[in-house]
Parts: structure tokens; C-alpha cells; sequence
């Protein structure tokens, strides 16, 4: 059995560090505890820009011979960004943990920012973007982001809008990596094969010369409530309803995520069999649940054919409210199983050990042992779960669509 090891430079640099046995690769990132949320205002876009941007040139190596470098030892690299955090990250052979470290180090640490590369790459930037608000079924959620947290930042697209990139320079991306990515908000993980004490070598000779500091605090957020309607027509309407959920903190995490999980989670929940087996009247129908440090989201998405949608909400609604009253020990059991397994399935992926350890460390300042975290799912209770259900959609909602209009409280569809 392995066990991960926890590290830190003198100047607040956390390193974690997982060997694995029976593997021969290994992964390693940089993971940053600022997002899209930490964006001040009319900058939507620019924690995601500097994303791109990195791989455009970073130290000794412009974009070819970044994609060249990796690819020739037949590694990956890559990195996204979300709300709460961003993340560079790397997958390769053992042998080759320092490329993958002095990579990922040029890319958070000594990025180009050439200006013409820049304007270059909000072109690629704003095609990523019409990608995303032609596909119904992915907008959707920003739109219901937006609603959940109105004029507040982690309610802005990750991706930004047209606007707020056209304003972005050079400087900008600079002065966001120099205030944002600070060796005390800054997670360096690897799992798999590697070698703890080379690990630590090069996370000294290649970020223990950085100033010390952390990241300014994100403005905390607050769930506002209110609809957003996106009135381009679509064969389907695609719904999203969200209520306040739980943070990362909260005593009833993993019992919101469990009613979730019943009431949505999968073929055999009650919204796929009632709405979908029973009545046909949507392909696609889930719940889920979205934790975030100080807030969170219990959600619900469907999409439904233009004359059935209010129906297919109005019954989904009901459905959720039932599963709060008279959710089984059964269900409730299935769900645990379906928890737990697919958590530890995912460990199984040494890029997932990976992540874990660094988010562990970001959102509870500690590894979490994998036997607390399945004796916290085992220990909820029926009770507990109704509870967790009850509450959220007993809160305010927030709803969005995309291809209609739907009323919040009614269902009533308008074209």
C-alpha cells in the first residue's frame, strides 16, 4: 500500500508526492487555488486566457517546442482552469519527471506574453467560445451559473464573453500571474512512479527562488436566485434548475451528494426511470451537486421537446420533492455503493491520484485518508439525506434555459 507525503519550501510551495506500485508512468501539476472567480470585474476571461497563453511560449521554448518537447518522450501536457482553481499538468514516463517539472515550472513562472501572439489567440479563444454558446447542452450551465450568483464573479463564464476579451492585454496576463500564482496558493503533486527525493530537487531548483506570498482571497460568494433565458430556438429546450447547495465545509457534503445521487445520479434514480422509462418525455435527465469553498449548487438539468419541457420540469420538481419525503434505505444503499465505487475507480489513474492530492491540500489543508472519506459516505443516514434534499430545494431556485423560456414557479413554457 502506498502513501502520499506532504513537503513545503521554506518559501510556502506545497509539494505532495504519491509512489504507486505496479505502474510505470506518472503524473505531476502545478495546481493554482484561483480561478475564473478571482478575475476582477470587466476581465471575464482572463484567468483562461493566461491558460492559453502559457503554451505560446514559456522560458527557452516557444509553442512548437513546447508541443515538440512533451510529445517527443511520448508525454502529454495540458492544463484548464475553473472557477476555484487552475491547473498544468503533465503525464509521462517515469524516466522523465524533471522535463515534466521544468515545463510546467516555465508555463506558471516564466510565461511570453507576446502581444501579437495574444491578439492571435483570443481568436482561438472566441472560437472556443461560439463553440460553446452553439451547444445548448453546455451554455445552459453558464447561463444557470449566471442566475445562481448574479453581478458576482464566480457567476461569470470561465470562457468570458466577446467584450471583456477584446480588452485583455499583455500586461494584464502578466500582472495576473505575478498577484495570482504565488508559492503559498500553489500545490506542486506527482503520483506514480517517482522518485520522492528527485521530486523534491527539482521543486527547490525550480521554485524555491520564488518571493513568497499567497493569492488575495476571492470575494465570497452568495446564491442570489433568478432565471436567465436564452431564446434561440433548438429542436429541445435544455433546462437547468439549481438551489443553494454545500460547500467543500459543510456537515452535509456527502448527504446532498447521496440524494443526488438517488434522485438523479444514474439509469436506475428516480428521475431517469420516472421521467425518461415511464413517460418519455426527456433523453437526457440527472441531478448533481457542485461544492465550491463557502457556497455550492444542488442541481438539476433535463432537455425535453418543445411542447413537453414545462411538463418534464413541473414532474421533475415533484420527483425531487418526493425523494426529500420517502427516500429507502435501498436507494440510499445503491447510492453509497455507487459513491464509493466510483471514487475508488478513479484512484486507480495515477492522474487522479494526482488531482487529489493537490484539491485534498487546497480544500481541506490535509490529505483526507481514503478510509475517512468511505466511512463518511457509509455513515449517512435516510434520514440525513432527506434532510440534505429537503433543504436545497426548499431554498431559493435559479433557472436557466436554452431554447424557451420556462417560469421558475410554474413550468409554463413560452416560445
Amino acid at each position: 500500500m502506498t502513501t502520499a507525503r506532504v513537503h513545503r519550501l521554506a518559501n510556502g510551495l506545497t509539494i505532495a508526492v504519491e509512489p504507486m506500485d505496479g505502474v510505470e508512468t506518472l503524473a505531476v501539476g502545478v495546481y493554482a487555488d484561483v480561478g475564473s472567480r478571482s478575475e476582477a470585474a470587466g476581465q471575464g476571461g482572463l484567468a483562461h486566457l493566461v491558460e492559453h497563453m502559457v503554451f505560446k511560449g514559456a522560458g527557452a521554448r516557444d509553442a512548437r517546442a513546447i508541443a515538440e518537447d512533451i510529445e517527443d518522450v511520448g508525454g502529454s501536457l495540458n492544463a484548464w482552469t475553473a472557477r476555484d482553481h487552475t491547473v498544468y499538468h503533465a503525464r509521462l514516463l517515469a524516466g522523465d519527471l524533471a522535463l515534466g517539472v521544468d515545463m510546467i515550472a516555465d508555463l506558471v513562472r516564466a510565461p511570453k506574453f507576446d502581444p501579437d501572439e495574444l491578439e492571435r489567440e483570443k481568436k482561438v479563444v472566441l472560437s472556443e467560445l461560439g463553440e460553446a454558446n452553439d451547444t445548448p447542452d453546455d451554455i445552459v450551465f453558464d447561463h444557470l451559473q449566471s442566475a445562481c450568483y448574479p453581478g458576482q464573479a464566480i457567476g461569470v463564464p470561465v470562457l468570458g464573453d466577446e467584450r471583456t476579451l477584446a480588452t485583455l492585454t499583455a500586461g494584464d496576463l502578466r500582472r495576473w500571474t505575478e498577484v495570482q500564482y504565488r508559492p503559498g496558493s500553489l500545490v506542486l503533486a506527482a503520483a506514480g512512479k517517482v522518485d520522492e527525493d528527485a521530486l523534491l530537487a527539482l521543486a527547490e531548483a525550480r521554485f524555491g527562488d520564488m518571493p513568497a506570498g499567497v493569492a488575495p482571497t476571492a470575494v465570497a460568494a452568495a446564491f442570489g436566485g433568478g432565471t436567465h433565458h436564452d431564446r434561440r430556438r433548438f429542436d429541445q429546450i435544455h433546462v437547468a434548475a439549481a438551489w443553494p447547495g454545500t460547500g467543500h465545509h459543510d456537515a452535509d457534503l456527502h448527504a446532498l451528494s447521496l440524494f443526488s445521487s438517488a434522485a438523479g445520479g444514474g439509469m436506475s434514480s428516480r428521475l431517469f426511470q420516472q421521467l425518461r422509462e415511464e413517460r418519455g418525455l426527456a433523453y437526457s435527465i440527472y441531478s448533481w451537486t457542485q461544492a465550491y469553498a463557502e457556497t455550492g449548487l444542488f442541481g438539476l438539468y433535463c432537455a425535453a421537446e418543445q411542447p413537453r419541457a414545462a411538463e418534464a420540469l413541473a414532474l421533475a420538481r415533484v420527483v425531487l420533492a418526493q425523494t426529500a419525503d420517502d427516500l429507502s434505505e435501498a436507494e440510499l444503499a445503491r447510492a453509497q455503493a455507487q459513491a464509493k465505487a466510483g471514487w475508488l475507480m478513479g484512484l486507480e489513474s495515477v492522474a487522479a491520484r494526482c488531482d487529489r492530492l493537490a484539491r485534498d491540500l487546497q480544500v481541506h489543508g490535509r490529505i483526507v485518508p481514503v478510509p475517512e472519506t468511505v466511512a463518511a459516505i457509509d455513515a449517512v443516514t435516510v434520514a440525513q439525506a432527506r434532510a440534505a434534499g429537503a433543504k436545497a430545494i426548499g431554498g431559493a431556485e435559479a433557472l436557466a434555459t436554452v431554447g424557451g423560456t420556462l417560469s421558475a414557479g410554474s413550468g409554463k413554457v413560452a416560445a
